[in-house]
C-alpha cells in the first residue's frame, strides 16, 4: 500500500458509482459514492463541486496522508533546525521543496473522528473535513495505519 518512508497511510483507485444518490442538499458541495478497485473499499466523500467536478463512471485516485510531506521524516532521524519548524506546513517553502500536494488535484485536511467496527474484518473509518464528511468501508488491515483522533489529509486527482 505505501512506503514505510511515505506519510500516505492509504490509497486506491476508485470508480464513481453514483453522485448525490439522496439528493443535492447544498449548492457546491456534492457527495459521491465509490468503490475502489484495488482493495474492494466503499467510499462516500462530500466533496466541493467547484473545485473538483466530477461524474458517474469516472475513476479517481483517492489517498490519505498524516502529512503532505514526501517523507514522513522517521526513516532518517529528526531534522535540524528550521527543517523542525517547518516539518508540518502545507504551504511551499523557500527552499523549492514541494508536498504531495503537488501531485494531487484536490486536497482537504482534517481528522479521523471514529471508526466503526461492522464484523470481525469489516471496519468504517469516519473523517471530518470542516464538515465535508469521509466514509471508507472495507477490509481492516487495509486501514491499519489510520489512526482514531489523527489529522489527515485527503488527496484526489482524476
Amino acid at each position: 500500500m505505501s512506503s514505510a518512508s511515505s506519510s500516505i497511510v492509504f490509497n486506491d483507485i476508485f470508480t464513481i458509482n453514483s453522485i448525490d444518490k439522496d439528493g443535492k442538499r447544498f449548492d457546491r458541495v456534492s457527495r459521491l459514492y465509490a468503490r475502489s478497485r484495488n482493495y474492494d473499499m466503499d467510499m462516500t466523500l462530500d466533496y466541493n463541486t467547484e473545485l473538483f467536478p466530477v461524474s458517474t463512471g469516472e475513476t479517481i485516485a483517492m489517498a490519505l496522508a498524516s502529512s503532505l510531506s514526501r517523507d514522513s521524516g522517521q526513516a532518517g532521524g529528526e531534522a535540524e533546525g528550521a527543517d523542525v519548524e517547518d516539518k508540518d506546513v502545507w504551504r511551499p517553502d523557500s527552499k523549492g521543496r514541494k508536498g504531495l500536494e503537488e501531485d494531487y488535484d484536490y486536497v482537504m485536511y482534517g481528522k479521523v473522528y471514529k471508526f466503526d467496527g461492522g464484523n470481525a474484518e469489516t471496519v468504517t473509518v469516519y473523517a471530518s473535513f470542516g464538515g465535508l464528511l469521509l466514509s471508507l468501508t472495507g477490509f481492516f488491515r487495509h486501514m491499519a495505519n489510520i489512526v482514531l483522533g489523527d489529522p489527515i489529509f485527503v488527496l484526489l486527482r482524476k
